[in-house]
């Protein structure tokens, strides 16, 4: 298959992709197939080790293999650290996404735990990364994406200094970080709607400006779709472990009825 994912993100192409929280490869194999653009590992508040980590990863390439489509695996790696992000990437993840940036050098490490020297201090070992990777460590580089998260009043406050750091490829909203930053009393505080939604206009505008992709997580599909209207170019959708409690407590309702 095709390693272009961090090209298409850094085209800001249009690109939907799905959470999973749950150590099954059985799951993303499936979900793979349907023609997401790639599956995010929560290695964050998911249950993933590295061992699930790399039993996903591969069973999202045999997923896309059996759908005939480009599907990646991404890792939201635990925090912004040069080893789990080299483990992440290691086991074959075609990018991460890195939470709780706070400033521009926090987004500038994160940036060179993704890249090979001279670029960056990744160490180098890429396991099985290196199935489908060339020798040059420059195309390797080229070919993983770096992600950072934008949830803290902090990092929006520097977003247009991070969006125009080079290396950085795309910028991810966590929403409910950033709507408890800006003093929402829940995840999803309506009180806070309007400050919010500022927020998001200024991180999409950030990215624009400086030519990078623009993320953020979302709970359903439509939600996603009005997001893309908005002016992010990348959209992630909830998580299997939320579709199966909903649909497990759907199906309890009907069989009661």
């Amino acid at each position: 298959m095709k390693r272009d994912f961090a090209q298409r993100l850094r085209n800001r192409e249009r690109i939907l992709g799905y959470w999973t929280q749950l150590p099954v490869p059985a799951v993303q194999e499936r979900v793979a197939r349907h023609g997401w653009d790639y599956v995010c590992f929560d290695a964050q508040h998911g249950f993933h080790d590295p061992h699930a980590l790399l039993n996903g990863l591969i069973a999202i390439d045999a997923g896309a293999a059996l759908g005939g489509n480009r599907c990646a695996g991404l890792v939201r790696v635990a925090s912004n650290d040069g080893h789990l992000i080299g483990m992440a990437l290691d086991a074959g993840a075609q990018g991460v996404i890195v939470p709780m940036i706070e400033s521009v050098d926090d987004a500038r490490r994160a940036v060179a735990f993704c890249r090979y020297a001279p670029a960056g201090n990744r160490s180098y070992g890429p396991m099985r990364a290196g199935l489908r990777s060339g020798p040059r460590s420059a195309d390797m580089n080229d070919e993983i994406a770096c992600i950072i998260m934008i949830e803290t009043v902090s990092a929006l406050e520097c977003i247009d200094e991070i969006a125009a750091l080079d290396g950085v490829d795309g910028i991810y909203v966590g929403p409910a970080d950033l709507m408890l930053a800006l003093g929402g009393e829940t995840a999803a505080d309506p009180a806070k709607k309007e400050v919010f939604e500022r927020a998001l206009a200024r991180v999409h505008k950030a990215c624009a400006s400086a030519g990078i992709a623009a993320g953020i997580h979302t709970m359903a599909g439509d939600i996603a779709n009005a997001r893309l209207a908005e002016g992010f170019t990348f959209a992630t959708v909830s998580s299997d472990l939320n579709h199966l409690d909903a649909a497990a407590a759907a199906h309890l309702k009907a069989a009661q009825r």
